[in-house]
């Protein structure tokens, strides 16, 4: 294993005076925490799990499909498994080439496997998608300890990682059946591979497992996502190439067998679909996809430059207001070698994503762990605390999230009429409570464990969220109580469409067959083309379709109406249920 530098290499005007406020190694919990960390990486590792479960788990089954991308790339999955084809990738008729097919075979492969265990309506249990990204985000987590301790020591590499277990961000997408969780162990176990050649830079022979890591981790990344984890991983190798104005540390990689090791994860799928769909793919995935975000194709997800960093407080909490203090250690340390290797994972990447025009929370996911690296050594070395200007007071971001919660959900609860809701916010005050004790800790000086605090916060906040608060937010459960509506049409070769509301989670739930319909017209055409047919009509086409009933023999029972609320439209719903039956 490669070792970090010493404390020593550090600017000493950032680690000495601070010092005297950290604790006695030993004293308190956080203190007896750390000894049973030093104790060994299963330790270690075991704890960072647990937390990471506490995080990542409550509430995974009643999470609805969260539309729009989620249950677009569930649904492509279940057609995978209905038709056999695993190299296409589509929705219902529609080619879906944005993205290549790592993400869906793992989801492929897990449902596989639940219906081999007996789970029942399996292919429909959003939950048994989301297995891979829980995977992810725990491999991510494990990942940030193991490239910690490439550039840190033990303890530093576990509060990163603890960091990186506690995020919003990544509590959020370990829940959601898409890549970026599973991306995000990919880029970091590469990142902490070329950290361990930057740092050997000739003095060592890199190990082959590390190579095999790193050219591993690149060819799945790129089966997940295409060429994303090819820019974090080469803008860092880029810039640090820069600095050492040479290209020879790479060599470690052994990049000639590397290269062919990329490729033989990443090629012969890209070379079946090209084969397939000739350059309908290249176009969808490269032109319309990648560089829509860097033009105006994707125009809806503008947001200025500087959103991301807006973003961060919450994205990153509970850990972004520590990591904001520790940027002068950063910039007073940019030449010891390991601060510099983070800098340049961090700062590139970031940049480059600040100036493309389409913007979503996750994009810079992959530098939050090299932050949470930072950070952890920053608390290390006592520069992190209250002496810091302004940190007394902005300290309590600690307990950012569950305060505006505690005051955003009741509101939310009243607005969407799901007033029971307040039944689940007994856990949420309490992470805020806890929150607020972390800032008490951090005022006196005693940043371990205020930081610790801060994670147990986070995990008390999921289990408050997701698994008490989130089922009770009935309203935005349409698509599920349309889909149990439709369980409840008992005949043979039942058929259902859908006027207004074309939600792909609806798509999922209900039936790849889900027929779409644009009119009023439409809708009463398909209730006449069968005897055991169902249509959803949105309010806002139930006057078409009344008019086009009236002039049609067909003569459906209104079953039931669905109200609820939309989040991807904003917008409160009702949608009535007509049903032909005979």
């Amino acid at each position: 294993m490669t070792m970090p530098r010493e404390s020593s290499a550090f600017s000493r005007d950032v680690i000495d005076a601070p010092s005297r406020a950290q604790p006695q190694q030993g004293r308190g919990l956080a203190g007896r925490l750390m000894l049973f960390v030093e104790g060994g990486h299963a330790r270690a590792c075991a704890l960072l799990m647990l937390i990471a479960c506490i995080c990542f788990l409550p509430g995974i089954t009643f999470l609805q499909p969260m539309d729009r991308d989620e249950p677009r790339y569930t649904q492509a999955t279940k057609q995978m498994l209905e038709t056999g084809d695993f190299i296409d990738i589509r929705f219902q008729d529609e080619a879906r080439h944005k993205k290549p097919v790592g993400i869906y075979w793992m989801q492929a492969a897990s449902v596989s496997v639940a219906e081999m265990l007996g789970v029942p309506e399996a292919r429909t249990n959003v939950a048994i998608y989301r297995v891979p990204s829980i995977l992810g985000a725990l491999g991510a987590v494990l990942a940030t300890y193991w490239a910690g301790l490439a550039l840190a020591r033990r303890r530093e590499a576990f509060l990163a990682a603890a960091f990186m277990a506690a995020s919003l961000i990544l509590m959020v997408e370990a829940r959601l059946a898409k890549t970026d969780a599973m991306l995000l162990a990919c880029i970091v176990v590469a990142m902490g591979a070329l950290a361990r050649a930057y740092l050997v830079r000739g003095a060592a022979i890199l190990p082959w497992a590390h190579v095999l890591l790193f050219w591993g981790a690149i060819g799945l990344g790129v089966l997940i996502k295409g060429p994303v984890i090819l820019l974090f991983a080469g803008l860092a190798a880029v810039t640090l190439s820069i600095r050492e104005r040479s290209l020879d540390w790479l060599r470690a990689l052994r990049p000639g067998i590397g290269i062919l090791i990329a490729l033989a994860i990443a090629a012969p799928w890209f070379i079946a679909i090209g084969w397939r769909a000739g350059a309908d793919f290249f176009a969808a995935s490269a032109g319309q996809d990648m560089l829509g975000k860097l033009g105006t194709a994707q125009i809806y997800h503008w947001a200025p430059p500087g959103t991301y960093l807006a973003l961060f407080f919450v994205t990153f909490w509970p850990a972004a207001i520590l990591a904001s203090i520790a940027v002068p250690f950063a910039w007073a340390n940019r030449r010891v070698d390991v601060v510099a290797f983070l800098l340049a994972w961090i700062v590139p990447g970031w940049i480059v994503f600040e100036l493309v025009p389409t913007k979503l929370p996750h994009y810079v996911m992959p530098v939050y762990p090299a932050i949470a690296i930072l950070t952890a050594m920053a608390i290390s070395h006592g520069f992190v605390g209250p002496h810091r200007p302004l940190a007394r007071p902005v300290g309590i971001f600690l307990a950012f999230v569950p305060l505006v919660l505690v005051i955003a959900l009741p509101i939310a609860g009243i607005q969407l009429g799901d007033g029971t809701l307040l039944f689940g916010m007994p856990l949420v005050v309490v992470a805020a409570l806890i929150g607020l004790f972390a800032w008490r800790q951090f005022l006196k000086g005693r940043v371990v464990p205020a930081a610790l605090t801060a994670v147990a916060s986070a995990m008390v906040l999921s289990i408050g969220v997701f698994q008490f608060v989130q089922p009770l937010l009935r309203s935005l459960q349409v698509s599920p109580d349309l889909a149990a509506v439709a369980r409840s049409l008992d005949c043979a070769d039942p058929a259902f469409g859908t006027l207004g509301y074309r939600e792909p989670s609806l798509v999922f739930l209900v039936g790849t067959d889900l027929a779409m319909l644009n009119s009023g017209a439409d809708a009463v055409s398909f209730l006449e083309g069968g005897d055991c047919r169902m249509v959803f009509v949105e309010s806002r086409q139930q006057e078409p379709f009344i008019a086009a009933l009236r002039e049609s023999e067909v003569t459906p029972a209104l079953l039931t109406r669905v109200e609820g609320f939309n989040i991807n439209g904003g917008r409160a719903l009702d949608i009535g249920v007509y049903r032909v039956a005979p």
